[in-house]
Formats: C-alpha cells, sequence, structure tokens
C-alpha cells in the first residue's frame, strides 16, 4: 500500500489517465570572464523558444480556469541560471538585439509578401517575449513556475544536483547519494516544500538505486518502458500501471506510443511539412552583415533563432513558413493524440483492473526550441482533453498513487532512455575515459569529507567548493556531447577544468596551503549551490 497525497478531483467518468512529464534541463554554463560567451545562449535560446512560452501556455490555463494536471522537473543548474543576476541580464541584452534584428527584418522583406508576414510575426512575438520576461514575470521565471504549483495545475519534481548520469557513477555510491541530497535541497531551496517525485537523469536506473532513493524520502520515478517491461517478476500491467519496489519506490514506465508520436522528427507531429523547420535559419543564409550584431565575437556563422522556412519535404529546396498553415496543422495533431489516447485508454481499461496510466515524458525543450509550435499544441490539447472528450483525464503519476495506492511489487530493471536504452550513449568510445577520473575524484571527495569532520573558516569555503567543482565535473551533459560530435571542445575543457580545480583544491586541503584569491575567483565564477554542504559526500 502506498501513502496517499493531496490532489485535484479526477472526472467522473475518466476511465484512465494520461500523465504529461516535461523534463527541463540545461547544464550550467556561466563565463563572467568573458562579456559574450556562446555556450550561454543555450539558456538564451531556451528561455525565448521554451520556458517562457511553457509558463505562458500554462498562466493562460490557469486565467481562463482550464482544468489540468502537468509534471515538471526543473533541474538545479537550471534554476540557479534562471535565478542568476549576470545570466538574467545577459538575456535580455541578447532579447533586445534580436527584437532590434527583426524590427531591421520587417523593413528589408517588405518586397516579398511571404517572408514580410513571417517577419512580422517574428518581430510581434519577441516583442510579447519581452513584455512577458519584464512585466509579467520581472525576469524571475523559477518564481513563475513556484506561483503555477501553488495555485495547483502544475506540480514540479526534484532532479539530481547536476543530472549526474547515476548508473555510471555508482562505482562511488557517495556520489549518488551526494547528487541526490543536493538536488532535493536545492528544490527546497526553491520551491519551499519537500518534493513528491524525482526525476532520474536521463531516466538512467540501476539495481539497488531504489534503496538510495527510498532513504532519502523519494517515493515516485519515471523509467524507460523496458526498465518497467524487464522488471522482475514481470508487471501484469506493462507500462500502463506503476510497481512498487521492495525499498518502496514507485516506478511508472514510458509509454512508446504516446512518445514516438510527438518525440520522432520522421514519423511524429514535428516532422509535418507545413511546420518551421529548425535547421534553415537566418544567421546561415543571410549576408554577414546583416547577422553581424547577433553572431560571436569572432564573426562564426550561428543560428540566431529566425528562420524564414518550412520543413516543406525531403529536400534542400525550403518554402516560406506559413503560419496559418501551422497553425492548422496544430489543431489536428492535437486531435489525433487526444483521440489516439482515447482509443488507447478505452482499450486499456477494459482488460485492466484499476484505470490504466499513459505516462508521456519529453524534453521540454522540444516544445519551443525544436519543435516550434509545440507550445502551441500542448495548450490546445490540454484544453481539448479538458472539454473534448471524457475518456481519460490529466493527472501526475502522484496524483494516480493518491487514487490507486496498490501496486504490484516488482524491481524495475537496469535502463536508461537515449540510443539502445542501456547507458551506451554515456558510455562509449569517445566519452568511456572520463570515468576512470570521476570515480577516483569522487574516492578522494569521500574521503576529504571524512578526514575534515567538521570544518570552518576557509577549509570549509574549500572543502564545498571542491564538492561544487566535483558535482560540475559529473553532469551527464558532457559525456553526452562527446558521444554526439557537438561542441566537444568544450565539454572536454569544461570536464577537464573542474577535475583539475577539484584536484588543485584537495591538494591543498591536504598540504594546508590554501589560496585565498584563487579560491574566491572560482567561487564568483561558478556560484551554483550557495548552500552546498561538502557533508554530502560522507
Amino acid at each position: 500500500m502506498i501513502p496517499s497525497a493531496s490532489l485535484p478531483d479526477a472526472p467522473s467518468r475518466a476511465r484512465g489517465y494520461v500523465a504529461l512529464v516535461l523534463h527541463a534541463h540545461l547544464p550550467f554554463v556561466r563565463h563572467p570572464e568573458y562579456e559574450e560567451f556562446l555556450e550561454e545562449r543555450w539558456l538564451y535560446e531556451a528561455i525565448t523558444e521554451s520556458y517562457l512560452p511553457l509558463l505562458d501556455v500554462l498562466s493562460g490555463l490557469v486565467a481562463d480556469r482550464v482544468p489540468h494536471r502537468v509534471t515538471l522537473s526543473l533541474s538545479p543548474p537550471l534554476l540557479n541560471m534562471l535565478s542568476d543576476p549576470l545570466l538574467q541580464g545577459r538575456y535580455l541584452r541578447h532579447l533586445e538585439k534580436l527584437i532590434a534584428f527583426s524590427e531591421s527584418e520587417v523593413g528589408r522583406t517588405r518586397g516579398d509578401a511571404q517572408l514580410h508576414r513571417v517577419a512580422v510575426h517574428y518581430r510581434d512575438l519577441l516583442r510579447r517575449t519581452r513584455r512577458s520576461y519584464v512585466e509579467t514575470y520581472e525576469g524571475d521565471l523559477v518564481h513563475g513556475f513556484r506561483r503555477l504549483q501553488e495555485q495547483g495545475g502544475l506540480q514540479i519534481i526534484a532532479c539530481p544536483a547536476t543530472h549526474g548520469f547515476l548508473p555510471l557513477l555508482a562505482e562511488q555510491e557517495e556520489s549518488v547519494r551526494a547528487q541526490i541530497r543536493i538536488g532535493l535541497a536545492e528544490y527546497q531551496r526553491f520551491f519551499g516544500r519537500e518534493p513528491q517525485a524525482m526525476w532520474l537523469p536521463e531516466a538512467g536506473y540501476y539495481d539497488g538505486l531504489d534503496r538510495i532513493l527510498a532513504q532519502h524520502g523519494v517515493r515516485c520515478v519515471v523509467l524507460e518502458g523496458h526498465g518497467l517491461l524487464h522488471a522482475r517478476p514481470r508487471p501484469v500491467f506493462a507500462v500502463w500501471a506503476p510497481i512498487v519496489s521492495r525499498a518502496g519506490v514507485v516506478a511508472f514506465g514510458r509509454d512508446g506510443e504516446s512518445s514516438a508520436q510527438v518525440w520522432s522528427a520522421t514519423h511524429g507531429y514535428p516532422g509535418d511539412f507545413d511546420y518551421r523547420d529548425f535547421y534553415r535559419d537566418a544567421g546561415f543564409d543571410l549576408d554577414h552583415g546583416l547577422v553581424s550584431a547577433l553572431l560571436p565575437p569572432t564573426g562564426e556563422r550561428v543560428a540566431i533563432g529566425v528562420k524564414y522556412h518550412r520543413i516543406t519535404g525531403h529536400t534542400d529546396a525550403k518554402e516560406p513558413y506559413v503560419v496559418e498553415w501551422a497553425r492548422a496543422k496544430v489543431e489536428a495533431h492535437a486531435i489525433n493524440f487526444l483521440r489516439s489516447r482515447e482509443r488507447q485508454i478505452g482499450w486499456l481499461a477494459s482488460t485492466m483492473q484499476h484505470p490504466p496510466i499513459v505516462v508521456a515524458p519529453y524534453d521540454a525543450e522540444l516544445f519551443g526550441h525544436w519543435w516550434f509550435e509545440g507550445p502551441q499544441w500542448l495548450d490546445v490539447m490540454i484544453r481539448k482533453a479538458a472539454y473534448d472528450q471524457h475518456t481519460f483525464a490529466l493527472a501526475t503519476p502522484m496524483d494516480y498513487l493518491a487514487r490507486h495506492p496498490v501496486a504490484q511489487e516488482a524491481e524495475p530493471a537496469a535502463s536508461s532512455w537515449g540510443e539502445g536504452g542501456y547507458n551506451g550513449v554515456w558510455l562509449s568510445g569517445d566519452n568511456d575515459w572520463i570515468y576512470r577520473h570521476l570515480h577516483a575524484a569522487a574516492r578522494r571527495m569521500a574521503k576529504l569529507a571524512r578526514r575534515f569532520h567538521d570544518a570552518t573558516g576557509l577549509e570549509l569555503r574549500a572543502l564545498n567548493q571542491a564538492a561544487r567543482e566535483l558535482l560540475l565535473a559529473q553532469a551527464s551533459d558532457w559525456g553526452f556531447i562527446m558521444s554526439r560530435g557537438t561542441v566537444v571542445n568544450y565539454a572536454v575543457q569544461r570536464t577537464r577544468t573542474h577535475l583539475a580545480r577539484f584536484n588543485r583544491l584537495a591538494d591543498a586541503l591536504l598540504e594546508g596551503r590554501l589560496e585565498l584569491d584563487w579560491l574566491s575567483e572560482i567561487e564568483a565564477r561558478d556560484p551554483i549551490f550557495p548552500a552546498i554542504d561538502y557533508r554530502a559526500f560522507r
């Protein structure tokens, strides 16, 4: 039997549930030592294209009193960046440049009716984005998400400290514990409450992780589908009902059908020929002088986020984007998703003892950044789910447990998402070298935490910074980037830099020669986890 949680009432006629689970995460990238830094744009793009649109969609649902329940995880690196004054100021400066560019493009495209309509669309969209950021949210998006959770439609769940890939950190259990402890502490710092569930980075699970999660009060996780399908014993209801491990952690499994409809660029909605083409960008298309203000100081060509073309087809001859055509497809695809879930849940409900739950987890950045129309699709689909069907209700995994607290006991199988489904993306020939260094540093950090039992003063600062550097080196993002061959040099440099800083701090602590100026400098560069306690590695 699983303990209950408070939740809103479900529609009485619902035969099952759909759980939309969005995972928002970016690696911690902050470079005050440079006036501009290219990789900081990952955050700026995600704010403009994904996080602000998501806030606006959810806020609109609240304003219109549309019944809804959505689950969202916000990783600690992302929370720290969104609340960082330096990055907030830099984002606004970047947005102002984009608005100025879009205004100049309205003038430049007057001779081409199709491109001109798209240019006007971008100008108006970017102006609205600035109003939302400055006036509605006053630059504090975290507070916006917190308010939505307090209003009841959104449930925010926790995430480990730096999105470390736990199966490959498990060689040193202190690292897994520290990632979980600090992630939970950061959740409490930002949201003022205990989290009810945790998102596992890259959905990575290994045998025995449930014991550590349970010891830290984590009740619920979401796994890749085969984490349930290969559980011991096999679940009677596959991924459409949760299982509970002997340690008492409840696991939900990703539903493959609903995921493919939204995830797949080839067979899913985002690949429709009328949607905006992600890869065709004005930063590459236009004359250098027209986009120079938005390029990095090196003048290197990069995507700037203004894209004039639709996918069109399997061709390089892309046609102009038509806003109205894309909106019509959003409506059609929202209806298709709803009808698919109605059929799926109707069939499942006829074969199951308890109402089924279809768990549909996605990266939040898919909506808006990769799939430009994604936030519109979410808005239309949620509204139609509330009013145009009665087969299912939207719910969070914790809502489901409160209504149906009995689950089959089974031990989840080792699993991850990503190609192959078993850690291969994060342990490949391109990135396997990092783990011997991460494991050695983790062993050393655990020894430091035991040796310096209750440090104070400068030693305390150095130990906390050593823990910070190790956590930053453990981020799953660096291994992922190396395996995918994108900005590899940056990922390698970040891994090496954090490990080098860690080892220098460890040597200085053991030899009693701490350098105050250098310590202050690196503390200022990466001020993540201001309340960190190195004893988390004990």
